[in-house]
């Protein structure tokens, strides 16, 4: 897909929804399609967090390594989520893992242009942070749910 015809999808995904036109056009220049096979990894925990992904299809499975018990998913993600605030906040890096259950397909976003482009346009910088915010809490309620099913109180 060319960047010119990644607007209308940027426009359309659910986490941009209402956002201004001029700051959607802004993103189409940090924006790219990717792809990813069942099994792969779209980040890993500790890496250098320098993208975040708007899911178009499929399934990812987020992560994180649990000693002597292997990988705990905290949730699985689908069409219309976001994968990632680590971009944003330093050091970043990643501290889950998100692999492919399905055949994905994504919108990435680079990081570090971003981090550019809302340092010279605070109001985009705001509009984003506002969204992430949302989602970094959403994320900690799934994680803090799945932690107590999984090391809750045994009766």
């Amino acid at each position: 897909m060319l960047l010119d015809t990644l607007e209308p999808v940027l426009k359309q995904h659910t986490f941009l929804i209402y956002l201004e036109p001029r700051h959607v056009e802004t993103l189409v220049g940090c924006a790219g399609n990717r792809r990813f096979e069942p099994g792969e990894y779209l980040c890993r925990e500790g890496e250098p967090a320098d993208l975040f992904f708007l899911l178009r299809a499929g399934q990812v499975a987020l992560e994180f390594r649990v000693p002597q018990r292997g990988p705990l998913r905290v949730e699985t993600l689908g069409e219309g989520d976001v994968l990632g605030w680590s971009w944003l906040v330093a050091p970043h890096h990643w501290h889950f893992d998100a692999r492919a259950v399905t055949p994905v397909r994504a919108l990435a976003l680079d990081g570090k242009c971003l981090r550019r482009k809302c340092e010279e346009d605070h109001e985009l910088g705001y509009q984003l942070l506002k969204r992430f915010a949302s989602l970094i809490e959403r994320r900690l309620e799934a994680t803090r749910l799945q932690l107590l099913d999984t090391y809750g109180a045994k009766t």
